[in-house]
């Protein structure tokens, strides 16, 4: 080792032990502890989660009257049944939060069940969608309806892709409160909360939707390059996190400890993913939203929630705000078809739609939320590609095989050219060997024979490697 890289080492171990020294001496100073929230109120200030967080996660001050706890045994629900899905909601906080997916089973094992994706409060791990009013103005936590709610069934009696529900609740205020619930035959459901205004005051108050897992999933796949945990989309920008992470995120003044706050200006959503599922609130398309990703501490909470812009309702009106919300398995040809806004069919539209030559008009930047990984402009049209090899001869073993063919022709050329390279290069190595014997230990008159052999060859040593270097990282994803 020559002097100069001596004495980097030594300035790089000195530095690292000084660094080591000063953290131990002088630690930072600990933030300072920010009361955990839920919500904010249209007037600005933060609204406290009820007072077991764990168990709703949802927004009121403390435990509002209307917020009887219930038992969710106790609690009315109304069953969902799609060719997708099953499950139910539950009239107490009006939640979606048992949900099973009936085209998957927990194993290959015949008769294993199918995989559940949502449970709810009182299950080892409740995981649940929740919505609400933020109250604003002169409105108080009993004049809009809370987490633990109870509502009542005004139309439907079965969630179903043709037959919609309707949930309402009056408040004691004179407001009206309505809540429709609407499925297709996929994974994605609509919901439209509304409220009436019969009274004679203005009223302010703002929707909010919020994505609730109560501890860390014990079934993570804990691969590098698998993301599991919070996923949003903001105008355009992926953001992910991991639930190991969420722990460690920054104090809001308004919102509070462990939250990251990002104004959405017009399009996107934000939930949580595992390996193969994902549950994610989308607020309605081209409309301003606050996202936000937020761990409850104390009461071991995972949560993201999406909160509207402030609605004015005047005396005598009706003001609505919708919301989708995605539950279900990471179908890459069911989240392009939501991406795009349309049920795409057809090789060539859907080779127009994965080059951009199609307009989207639906979910935005939907198809990110699947992870493809550090090579992601190579994973997604290699993915394409067998995706459409798959359809076309109906054979997931054999479409592999007829994908690992094409790359290798596709690769011929750098194939040919790196074996021709070392063809050369293994006819040169006699020579090479009287060259060492002639030069002996003299390593740079070694070196400048060498390169005059390759030159009056015609030989480049590098172009036999590269070739093989650049096939790499294909292979490896195949």
């Amino acid at each position: 080792m020559d002097d100069q890289n001596r004495n980097l080492l030594l300035a790089m171990v000195l530095s690292t032990a000084v660094l080591f020294v000063w953290w131990t001496l002088f630690p930072p100073p600990e933030p300072s502890p920010v009361e955990e929230t839920a919500v904010v109120g249209t007037d600005g200030q933060a609204i406290l989660p009820s007072a077991d967080a764990g168990t709703d996660a949802a927004a009121s001050t403390g435990t509002p009257s209307n917020d009887t706890a219930i038992a969710p045994a106790e609690v009315e629900r109304v069953s969902i049944d799609t060719p997708s899905l099953s499950g139910s909601i539950s009239m107490s906080g009006g939640r979606i939060d048992t949900l099973s997916l009936k085209n998957y089973q927990q194993t290959l094992a015949a008769g294993s069940g199918e995989v559940p994706l949502l449970s709810p409060v009182g299950t080892e791990q409740p995981y649940y969608v929740l919505f609400g009013w933020v109250p604003g103005g002169n409105l108080g936590a009993d004049d809009v309806p809370g987490s633990g709610t109870v509502w009542s069934i005004e139309s439907g009696g079965e969630l179903t892709p043709e037959s919609p529900v309707t949930l309402r609740w009056d408040s004691a205020s004179g407001l009206i409160f309505r809540r429709t619930i609407s499925v297709d035959d996929e994974f994605m459901f609509s919901v439209t909360q509304t409220v009436e205004n019969p009274t004679s005051d203005t009223v302010r108050l703002a929707p909010y939707g919020i994505v609730a897992r109560e501890g860390e999933p014990q079934d993570l796949m804990g691969f590098f390059i698998i993301h599991e945990g919070a996923i949003r989309m903001s105008d355009g920008e992926l953001e992910e996190i991991d639930y190991s992470d969420m722990p460690d995120l920054g104090n809001d003044p308004v919102w509070g400890a462990s939250t990251d706050v990002i104004d959405v200006t017009e399009n996107g959503w934000a939930g949580f993913t595992d390996h193969y599922w994902m549950t994610a609130l989308i607020p309605e398309e081209g409309k301003a939203f606050t996202s936000v990703a937020q761990y409850v501490s104390g009461a071991d909470v995972y949560r993201t929630m999406t909160r509207q812009q402030t609605l004015e309702v005047a005396a005598g009106t009706t003001v609505s705000a919708e919301t989708q919300v995605f539950a279900g398995a990471k179908e890459w040809e069911t989240i392009r078809d939501y991406e795009a806004g349309r049920k795409i069919e057809g090789f060539l539209p859907s080779l127009s739609y994965f080059f951009g030559f199609s307009d989207q008009t639906g979910v935005n930047g939907f198809t990110d939320s699947i992870d493809w990984g550090w090579f992601y402009f190579l994973t997604k049209p290699i993915f394409f590609v067998l995706h459409e090899l798959n359809e076309l001869i109906g054979n997931m073993g054999w479409a592999i095989i007829a994908l690992t063919l094409l790359i290798k022709a596709l690769l011929f050329p750098l194939a040919r050219k790196s074996y021709v390279s070392m063809a050369k290069m293994k006819e040169l190595q006699p020579e090479m060997e009287k060259i060492k014997e002639r030069v002996g230990d003299d390593r740079q008159k070694l070196q400048t024979e060498m390169m005059g052999l390759y030159k009056k060859e015609k030989v480049n040593p590098a172009s036999g490697c590269l070739p093989i270097l650049l096939q790499i990282p294909i292979f490896f994803l195949l």
